[in-house]
């Protein structure tokens, strides 16, 4: 995987597979270094699963024997002098925390976030999703769980609702990170 939102993506399904009704998206600017946290409210795992996840031979799935999004995930945050670390609890879900030194020429970049997210609530519109963004320059928060009690029964995968969403979080992305990770492209004008 060559850019961090694809990392997400494929995170986020790992939740999903898990059976998790609500997933926290978390990027934010810490210092020096750009932290992505996913959390799920999924079965979780026990620990001896916990460690044996990082291994690319662990995998629950039943139609390949390797399993490479946590472990390319834990690589791509070493790559760059940062740190990768992982808590779960049976029946209760599942945290996964990468940092990434946002100055390191090994760091992947952001990539398209806003197509990560939309991908996610097109294929999969009854999981709730947040994406919480911060930075020294702000803070930003979509949740879809509120869209849909604003829509009150509409479909948040209509195009018009899908155009809105693709534009706030575009917005949201644009105003938090616009310039910090100098590779953030929203679409939107610069700066």
């Amino acid at each position: 995987m060559q850019e961090l939102s694809l990392h997400i993506l494929d995170l986020v399904r790992n939740s999903i597979a898990a059976q998790a009704t609500t997933i926290l998206i978390s990027i934010c600017q810490k210092g020096l270094f750009l932290v992505i946290s996913i959390s799920d409210n999924g079965k979780g795992m026990d620990a001896d699963t916990v460690k044996s996840v990082e291994s690319p031979f662990a995998t629950s799935r039943k139609t390949r024997r390797v399993g490479l999004g946590i472990p390319l995930f834990k690589a791509a945050a070493e790559q760059c002098e940062g740190a990768f670390e992982i808590y779960s609890v049976i029946d209760s879900g599942t945290t996964i925390n990468g940092g990434f030194k946002i100055d390191s020429i090994d760091r992947q970049p952001l990539g398209n976030l806003t197509d990560t997210m939309t991908s996610l609530i097109i294929s999969d519109p009854d999981t709730d999703y947040i994406l919480k963004l911060e930075s020294d320059k702000g803070i930003y928060q979509f949740d879809t769980k509120e869209v849909k009690n604003i829509l009150d029964g509409v479909s948040i995968t209509g195009s018009e609702v899908m155009d809105w969403i693709t534009e706030n979080v575009n917005e949201g992305i644009h105003t938090v990170f616009g310039g910090v990770l100098n590779e953030v492209n929203t679409g939107i004008g610069t700066d």
